[in-house]
């Protein structure tokens, strides 16, 4: 499947204090629910959702010095907010820097989007099922 072309629209996002603020010029259609062990424990849900953008549609709007980060021992980074502790942002340990990935649920602008893929789904909680009909990968994108 082709991913389709960035959607030109401002959009904006912040933690769950306030403190930490971002804006998005424009994003990709790729937005994946991820089923992973370390997204569930670290958003402490059945999965997470992240959105991409290049880095140069992306920026810090306040609180940037707010963000802390989480290296996990396979090297993937999570950004999450020093006061309130919600999750911003992801970096695998092979990303390419050129693009950020975000939690989709931490935009405040509605945007008309949709998750394209279920990822990591062999980690998945065995209490979720998943019948959306999107592609379903037990690793990442294949």
């Amino acid at each position: 499947m082709s991913t389709p072309p960035a959607q030109d629209i401002l959009l904006t996002g912040s933690c769950l204090c306030g403190n930490i603020r971002y804006e998005v010029s424009k994003i990709h259609h790729r937005m994946a629910h991820c089923h992973c062990t370390m997204c569930r424990k670290f958003h402490g849900a059945a999965f997470s959702t992240y959105t991409e953008a290049r880095c140069e549609h992306f920026r810090w709007v306040q609180g940037e010095s707010n963000l802390k980060t989480y290296q996990a021992p396979n090297g993937t980074r999570r950004q999450f907010c020093e006061q309130c502790g919600s999750s911003m942002t992801f970096s695998a340990s092979d990303a390419d820097s050129s693009v950020i990935e975000f939690a989709s649920a931490t935009l405040d602008t509605p945007v008309d989007l949709h998750p394209d893929a279920h990822i990591y789904t062999e980690s998945r909680v065995s209490w979720f099922q998943i019948n959306d009909g999107l592609p379903e990968y037990k690793a990442g994108r294949e």
